[in-house]
């Protein structure tokens, strides 16, 4: 007799609970999207409804909210989601929390917000001891009245007699004569869209979260006056900013202070040799994949134009006075041209090798668990880039389950002559992104106020002009502000502070 299949418990969705929630598609629902469309305070729902998507796991709440936000207000991701197409989903929000982890435990306030400006946009923040209802009131309405602005809430269910604990959804529009606020609830297997008097929303916002000791509350996104970053980013998936915050706070302060230091390169060699082990983990070169079989022989003109700015980017850092400097100390550290070129390519043989495994198990939708793509191996070749010659390309053949993908890295390159072009160890530059070139960034991003513990005027004058951004072109002076203020975010994210609405500590672009 054949074994009878154990039944597996399942739920069809939720009886919202109402009152206190009035369901979107009721005869009420509609009533007030009609007077709330007519007063003006609905214009904000057409760009999400848009782009609204359920979310894709239990606990991807505010993944799936960001998503849809990002893509209402019609952000490039500057890199492909499926196909030819650049597009936000849940599967790429991963630099703040890696995405299994936030699978099994969800996502914090301060790390959606952190999310929302590694992905390009202005982000304002607001927990709930540091505002109060008629600021929420006031942003809500200012939201609800644009397209270019919106609003993602952090609440707990229980105040609105539904089931489950700490939420993140999107809010749709307001009803200001009913003082009522639409939720655009991205768990639409589980509740509908509705109606709540935002009195109990903020009742709602104004609790804790359990993970974090700290309140809820609600954050403004809206599209950034500049671009995001193009070649450099800074990773918020490992600890190296610990160890460099440390070091910037308790080492570096020291090292400035020694008086027998009196020229630029000693001060730097110093310096860079004191940087934590893990200090060049913490900035990151940005580079975009495709499937070998979608590649062809040939860039597309987007293509072209993005490895473009990239390769604008790293030849501007290469021709600054800093990079010269640092280039040379770390040539004269390894003397041997040859085993300095080496570890070079090596080393862009191993970042080749996992930005593959990486690419593949995003193109196939599997970025949760990328530890199971094995990349076989890699190859430099070269591609037409529309009339402009030739560009250089990783292809890799990356393994998954028996099933074999090709996978193509768009390698961003630089001209042999640069700064450094006076340099004795000029021949010695590799033509892509290198260590040096993420020191130089990297002294480039750090705080103004670093340096105003040197001792020596002339010293302190020398090194604050060469890491200045002042005389910057204009792309590279971008990139740096913006990767400063990603290091200002991500120290409020991690040490989960009260990531108010405040202008960060550094000038913007």
């Amino acid at each position: 007799m054949a074994a009878a299949a154990a039944a597996v418990a399942s739920l069809y969705r939720r009886v919202l609970p109402s009152p206190p929630a009035v369901d979107f598609a009721s005869p009420e629902g509609k009533r007030l999207f009609a007077e709330a469309l007519a007063a003006g305070t609905m214009e904000g729902f057409f760009p999400l409804v848009s782009c609204f998507q359920t979310q894709s796991e239990p606990a991807f709440c505010g993944l799936a909210s960001l998503s849809v936000v990002l893509n209402a207000l019609a952000i490039d991701p500057g890199r492909r989601w499926k196909g030819p197409w650049r597009w936000f989903d849940e599967s790429m929000l991963d630099c703040c929390e890696p995405l299994d982890k936030v699978k099994a435990q969800g996502i914090t306030f301060g790390k959606v917000a952190c999310l929302a400006h590694c992905s390009g946009a202005d982000v304002q923040s607001f927990r709930a001891n540091r505002a109060t209802i008629h600021d929420l009131r006031r942003h809500l309405m200012r939201c609800a009245s644009s397209q270019d602005c919106h609003l993602i809430a952090s609440y707990h269910r229980r105040p609105f007699k539904q089931t489950g604990t700490g939420h993140f959804s999107p809010i749709g529009g307001y009803h200001a004569g009913e003082d009522m606020a639409l939720i655009l609830d991205v768990a639409r297997f589980k509740y509908p869209p509705h109606w709540v008097p935002l009195p109990l929303l903020w009742e709602a916002m104004n609790t804790t979260d359990e993970s974090t000791g700290l309140l809820r509350g609600f954050m403004l996104i809206s599209r950034h006056t500049t671009d995001p970053s193009a070649l450099y980013t800074v990773s918020c998936r490992d600890e190296s900013w610990k160890s460099l915050a440390k070091y910037c706070v308790e080492d570096l302060p020291n090292l400035l202070k020694d008086e027998s230091v009196d020229n630029v390169p000693t001060l730097l060699s110093h310096l860079i040799d004191s940087l934590p082990a893990n200090a060049e983990a913490l900035i990151k070169w940005v580079v975009e994949v495709r499937r070998k079989e979608e590649g062809g022989p040939s860039l597309s003109k987007e293509e072209k134009e993005r490895l473009f700015l990239k390769e604008n980017v790293l030849q501007q850092v290469r021709d600054t006075k800093l990079f010269t400097i640092v280039h040379d100390l770390q040539s004269a550290n390894n003397p041997c041209c040859n085993c300095s070129l080496a570890s070079e390519e090596d080393s862009l043989t191993r970042i080749a090798a996992a930005v593959c495994c990486q690419g593949a198990a995003v193109l196939s939708g599997n970025l949760a668990s990328r530890g199971g793509f094995c990349c076989r191996e890699t190859c430099f070749k070269c591609v037409q880039a529309n009339g402009d010659g030739l560009k250089t390309v990783i292809s890799g053949s990356v393994v998954s389950e028996g099933n074999e993908q090709g996978v193509d890295m768009l390698l961003p390159t630089s001209t042999s002559c640069t700064g450094s072009c006076n340099s004795n160890v000029n021949n010695k530059i590799v033509k892509y992104p290198s260590s040096a070139d993420v020191l130089t960034v990297l002294l480039l991003v750090l705080h103004p106020r670093t340096w105003l513990g040197i001792k020596d005027e002339r010293l302190k004058t020398e090194l604050q002009t060469l890491v200045s951004t002042d005389n910057l072109p204009d792309i590279l002076k971008r990139e740096i502000l913006h990767l400063r203020r990603q290091l200002y975010y991500l120290k409020a994210c991690k040490e989960e502070e009260e990531y108010e609405d405040a202008e960060p500590p550094y000038p913007k672009a």
